[in-house]
């Protein structure tokens, strides 16, 4: 069978990487792809955004099965121009995708589903915006883009200025283009994060292993915003009654709630939720695999993703099981220098094959691409800018997959290189001392 994946980047080498490992044994084509996807895929010269091209590419060549990567072709509706021209796409539909390409319509459908979430208001005119802020008494709150911003429309203000700043970077000078036209002011809630990823084909919900993943630049949780510095799988102490508690109180009535509205969600649901002392709530809800997540989710999967993918996209989830490896899974993200805020491209990469000859070790390429042919015919690896790379490392305990991942870290090197030192140095402490992330008696 023929499958096409969407994007070029960490997570899509991961979907890539599994599915060359699939019974199935597909013929692999990537758009646009990097230079490590290229290793197992053909790799497009279409871009994730351009879907008439990519619908071209998919009706000639008679693709089986369309795998959707990244949320912007999604929430631009990839996934109805492909099914209505008969091509089976595993990726929601335009309809469905405001979850994440909207906050106010997510909180909108959250309060329909009595879902647990943060108080909020939504503003789309400044100076209704900074009257709210004036009589706020109560700091931190968080400023949101309402629309896509690639993991960076959030702030967390500590006082009136910083959030008055945020506010005027959004409804005044339009930051992040249309997604600046409205934002929300929300309650800022404490508690340990968690990821929950799970698969729907509109009407079965089929979760995944919880990952817990890292926002900011620097370590403890130090700088700005990014779309993940890091990763690990699964979260000690949310383990099958937390996911089964999420499941029926949040995804459940959220998919209720849509399918009242005649949406039908189909492809993940990825809940970002934060367990406070009163309980779960959702921060916000994706509708495509993580990024840094899936790097730490898959290599602890032992079913056949491609299957699976298939059983969401044809509606055939009831039934469908996965097997998980026992093994802890920590992935560890090695950015360009500059980023978030700029991103240094054209730096050779060294180290790869070193790093990714390690025992229970994958290297997943990001933002990376061929460089000039050498004298001896050969074309280095460099960098595209942004997050470049993740290693994710499996061991029989968080201990053992953090060492073994900042191992493979230590032969990588390229100019100018950022990776955080405590990605998943919490989930060690938690295990080795046995006990939860969470408050106790949080879900029911």
């Amino acid at each position: 069978m023929k499958v096409l994946v969407v994007g070029g980047g960490g997570r899509e080498h991961a979907l890539v990487h599994a599915f060359a490992s699939s019974s199935l044994q597909p013929t692999l084509f990537c758009a646009p792809g990097n230079a490590g996807i290229a290793a197992e895929a053909e790799c497009l010269p279409i871009g994730a955004e351009d879907i008439d091209e990519l619908l071209r590419f998919a009706y000639k060549e008679k693709i089986d099965l369309t795998v959707v990567g990244p949320e912007a072709p999604l929430v631009a509706g990839i996934a109805d121009a492909f099914t209505a021209h008969g091509l089976l796409t595993f990726g929601t539909d335009r309809a469905a995708s405001q979850l994440e390409g909207s906050k106010s319509f997510a909180k909108d459908v959250m309060y329909e589903a009595k879902a647990p979430t943060g108080r909020f208001r939504r503003h789309d005119n400044l100076d209704d915006a900074l009257r709210c802020l004036e009589v706020q008494d109560t700091y931190p709150l968080v400023i949101k883009a309402d629309g896509l911003a690639a993991g960076k429309g959030v702030v967390i203000a500590h006082d009136f200025e910083e959030a008055r700043q945020a506010v005027e970077e959004n409804l005044r000078h339009h930051r992040f283009g249309g997604a600046s036209d409205s934002v929300l002011i929300e309650e800022y809630l404490t508690g340990s994060e968690v990821s929950l990823l799970a698969l729907c084909d509109g009407r079965t919900i089929l979760p995944m292993a919880p990952a817990q993943d890292y926002k900011r630049i620097f370590a403890d949780d130090e700088g700005p915003n990014t779309g993940g510095m890091g990763s690990y799988c699964p979260v000690p102490g949310f383990g099958p009654r937390e996911i089964d508690f999420i499941v029926e109180t949040v995804y459940e009535p959220v998919i209720e709630a849509l399918r009242r509205r005649d949406i039908t969600f189909r492809g993940v649901l990825y809940g970002g939720l934060i367990i406070t002392d009163d309980g779960a709530r959702v921060l916000e809800f994706n509708c495509r695999f993580g990024d840094p997540e899936t790097q730490a989710i898959l290599p602890r999967l032992r079913s056949d993703l491609l299957e699976v993918c298939l059983a969401t996209a044809r509606g055939e989830l009831a039934g469908v099981r996965l097997d998980w490896h026992p093994d802890a899974c920590v992935s560890v993200v090695m950015a360009s220098r500059g980023y978030p805020e700029s991103s240094s491209r054209g730096d050779v990469i060294s180290g790869l094959e070193d790093a990714a000859g390690l025992e229970a070790v994958d290297v997943y390429h990001a933002g990376t691409t061929f460089g000039d042919v050498c004298s001896d015919g050969t074309r280095p690896i460099v960098t595209a800018g942004g997050r470049v790379l993740a290693v994710s490392a499996l061991g029989e305990t968080f201990a053992a997959a953090r060492e073994r991942a900042y191992q493979s870290v230590e032969r990588i090197a390229f100019p100018g290189m950022q990776s955080r030192p405590d990605i998943a140095a919490r989930a060690v402490r938690a295990e080795q001392d046995d006990w939860s992330l969470f408050p106790p008696g949080w879900a029911g």
